[in-house]
């Protein structure tokens, strides 16, 4: 095939010649597709790889997602409202923790608890075992004006006068902060009921921690919270300069995927290689030229680039010899002419894989020139 291309091309060389038309091409030379280097998607932070769908040889452009790393998430362990929030994304929990006590907190919805004992509990031997998570009714002992409920949320164990200290969440009532209370199992607070006493205090703050780095906030000072929500993210490691960015990795520029080095449910380091790629702007043409043909090409020339696998189309560009190597390539012959390669930069389109085949085609010495600039007005008509 393509000796026969080689014969076509001459044979129109040929009758450019008998119509009286200059022939631009010279010298044809085959070469393949090939590419001058290559570049690594990498990992921003440590992970493990929750989804990537690339392989060797598929095409990306600038924009591509190349894969999603998994985060750990967060969750609010009860309902509330966010108080403080210490730390920003791209921030390391464990120091913010060391020095704060938590990334944030979160104030309960219940304010109150009650630090209670069955020390004042009705004398019988029900009243004086109180099961934890039961409902139970509060009186203040001053005059009976502030009630409420709560849950026995702790229990401890027996102390040495024989009675069960415990805990409650107040979750209905207003009382004032230090107020005594007494502690009934029906509303209407019969000393029959009563299974102790105990003294209001602030439910105080939660601390939210978490490891490794924060990379994206879900709430802020002020918001309110619901058990089982996502607070924050974070992923393994430093993250570089504080800069937190998404869990998805994006394509930073165009080109033919060269090798895959992650895949899905690995684990990759900061700075670990997903993909790696040979960029567009690096594909080249890389020819071979007899020791014979070496003053009919130079660096710098421009040629005419054909695609072989449409050569009976017009689906050409121009290229620039970049480069000569000043090495030969090992002889296929004994006693045959040496090859040195040679390099074109052109300008490829999504249409150009590596290793296609491509005829490329020297200029002769006018077509190599650029116009001058008096040459270029008299081609413009007149107005």
């Amino acid at each position: 095939m393509r000796k026969d291309k080689l014969r076509i091309c001459a044979l129109t060389v040929l009758m450019a010649l008998l119509m009286g038309v200059p022939a631009l091409a010279q010298v044809t030379f085959q070469g393949t597709v090939v590419s001058s280097k290559t570049l690594s998607v990498s990992a921003p932070f440590g992970g493990l790889v929750d989804e990537i769908d690339l392989r060797k040889g598929d095409p990306i452009h600038v924009g591509d997602v190349v894969a999603t790393l998994k985060t750990t998430l967060v969750y609010a362990e009860m309902d509330g409202t966010v108080s403080g929030v210490f730390a920003k994304e791209g921030d390391q929990t464990e120091g913010i923790t060391e020095r704060y006590g938590g990334v944030m907190y979160i104030e309960p919805v219940h304010k109150y608890t009650v630090s209670a004992t069955t020390e004042k509990a009705y004398n019988s031997s029900d009243t004086k075992y109180v099961h934890i998570g039961e409902k139970v009714y509060l009186s203040c002992t001053k005059d009976g004006s502030h009630v409420g409920t709560a849950v026995v949320t702790n229990i401890s164990e027996v102390d040495e006068s024989g009675n069960t200290p415990y805990k409650l969440e107040v979750t209905g009532g207003e009382f004032y902060m230090g107020e005594t209370v007494g502690i009934y199992r029906d509303s209407a607070y019969s000393n029959e009921s009563r299974i102790g006493r105990g003294t209001i205090l602030q439910n105080t703050a939660v601390a939210v921690k978490g490891s490794g780095s924060v990379l994206k906030m879900h709430v802020q000072v002020g918001d309110t919270v619901e058990r089982g929500e996502v607070l924050f993210e974070t992923v393994e490691g430093v993250l570089d300069g504080l800069y937190a960015t998404d869990n998805v990795i994006y394509s930073p520029m165009d080109g033919i995927v060269a090798s895959v080095e992650a895949a899905q449910g690995s684990s990759v380091e900061k700075n670990g290689k997903l993909i790696t790629v040979y960029p567009r702007d690096g594909l080249q043409i890389q020819i071979l030229v007899s020791e014979l043909d070496l003053t009919e090409i130079q660096e710098g020339d421009k040629v005419l680039i054909e695609f072989e696998w449409d050569m009976d189309s017009t689906h050409q560009t121009e290229g620039t010899v970049a480069s000569i190597s000043r090495v030969g390539e090992e002889r296929s012959e004994k006693g045959g002419d040496a090859q040195y390669a040679a390099f074109v930069n052109f300008t490829p389109d999504d249409s150009v894989r590596l290793d296609m085949s491509v005829n490329v085609y020297t200029l002769d010495a006018d077509a190599q020139q650029e116009p001058d600039a008096e040459e270029a007005e008299a081609a413009e008509p007149e107005a």
